[in-house]
C-alpha cells in the first residue's frame, strides 16, 4: 500500500479500552494489533480460547508491554453474550471502543442454540445484544465509538420480515448478505438514536473490501482456492488484500479524529475492493430508516435486550 491513510496517521490510544469481537484471527486480530500498537488496552472477545491465547501472545510479542485481555464470547449464544458482557463490565468501568467484527458465513442452513438462523443470529443479533449490554459502559467514556464491520455483500442483502427464520428462502449467499445488511442498518440506526439522545458516543461502519479471511472457510473449495492460492497472487492482489491492509478501514473509523457518526469507510480502489481507506457511501438499503427501526425492534424482541441511550 503505497499511499493513503495508514496506522501512522492515527492518534495515540493510550488509556483507552477497546473491545474487538473475533479478534483471534484475520481482520479482527489485525484490528486488535493496531489498537495495541496505538497504546489501547485491548479485549479480545472470541469463541476459541486456544487461538485467542495465541493471538494475545503474538500481539504482546509484537508490541512489548501491550495490555491484551481475553474474554470468551460465542456470538451465536445469547447466554455466552450475556456472560461475556458481564465479564467485560466487571473488568472495566468504561469502554472507549467496541468493534463488532466477528462473523460467520455458513454453507448450509444451521440454527444458533437459541433457534435463530446462524448468520443472522451471530452477525446481527449477537452484536445487537452485546452492544446493548455494554451501552452504559460505552456512554461512561468521554467519546466512545461503536464500529460495525460491514461488507460489500450488504448491497445484495434483503430483509424479508415474513421469513426471518429463512426456512423458505435460505441460500448461503442470501443469508450472509442479509446478515451484513442487518448490521449496516443497525450501525446507522444506532448513530441516529445516539444523535437524538444527545450522547457523545457515535456509531460508524467500515468494510475491508476483498480481504483473505477465515469467513470463506465453509465455502466451496474453488472459492477458497481463488481467494488464497499463492499461484494467483499476480492477479488477485489487485482486488484482494491481506488482513493487515483490510483492517485499515476499521482502524480509521475507530481512531480518525475527523470521523463522524454515521460514516462508512472502505478501500478506495476499483470496485472498492482494495486500497487505502476512504469515506465511502453505503447502499440506499442500508440508509432505510423505516426498515432499520423495524429491525431494531426485532433485535430487542428476539434477544430480550434493550439499548438504553439515557
Amino acid at each position: 500500500m503505497k499511499s493513503g491513510w495508514t496506522l501512522a496517521d492515527a492518534p495515540p490510544q493510550t488509556g483507552r479500552v477497546a473491545v474487538v469481537t473475533g479478534a483471534n484471527s484475520g481482520i479482527g486480530r489485525e484490528i486488535a494489533l493496531g489498537m495495541a500498537t496505538l497504546g489501547a488496552c485491548v479485549v479480545l472477545a472470541c469463541r476459541n480460547p486456544e487461538t485467542s491465547a495465541e493471538a494475545r501472545d503474538d500481539i504482546v510479542a509484537e508490541v512489548p508491554g501491550a495490555e491484551v485481555e481475553i474474554v470468551d464470547l460465542d456470538l451465536a449464544s445469547l447466554e455466552s453474550v450475556r456472560a461475556a458482557a458481564a465479564e467485560i463490565r466487571r473488568r472495566h468501568a468504561s469502554i472507549d471502543l467496541l468493534v463488532n467484527n466477528a462473523g460467520v458465513m455458513r454453507a448450509r442452513r444451521e440454527l444458533t442454540p437459541d433457534g435463530f438462523e446462524m448468520d443472522f443470529g451471530t452477525n446481527y443479533l449477537g452484536h445487537y445484544a452485546l452492544t446493548g449490554l455494554l451501552m452504559d459502559h460505552l456512554l461512561a467514556a468521554d467519546a466512545a465509538r461503536v464500529v460495525t464491520v460491514g461488507s460489500h455483500a450488504h448491497r445484495a442483502g434483503n430483509i424479508d420480515f415474513s421469513d426471518i427464520a429463512m426456512d423458505r428462502t435460505f441460500s448461503s449467499a442470501a443469508a450472509y448478505s442479509r446478515a451484513k445488511l442487518a448490521q449496516m442498518l443497525f450501525a446507522l440506526e444506532l448513530d441516529r438514536r445516539m444523535r437524538r439522545a444527545g450522547v457523545s458516543a457515535i456509531s460508524l461502519a467500515a468494510h475491508p473490501g476483498g480481504t483473505r479471511t477465515g469467513v470463506m472457510r465453509e465455502q466451496s473449495r474453488f472459492l477458497q482456492w481463488a481467494y488464497h492460492a499463492s499461484s494467483l497472487r499476480w492477479l488477485t492482489d489487485r482486488f484482494i488484500m491481506d488482513p493487515p491492509d483490510g483492517a485499515l478501514s476499521v482502524l480509521r473509523a475507530a481512531t480518525d479524529p475527523k470521523a463522524q457518526g454515521g460514516e462508512y469507510y472502505g478501500p478506495v480502489g476499483g470496485f472498492g475492493l482494495a486500497g487505502p481507506p476512504v469515506l465511502v457511501e453505503p447502499s440506499a438499503k442500508a440508509k432505510d430508516a423505516d426498515v432499520a427501526a423495524r429491525l431494531w425492534d426485532i433485535g430487542a424482541e428476539l434477544t430480550g435486550v434493550g439499548i438504553d441511550l439515557g
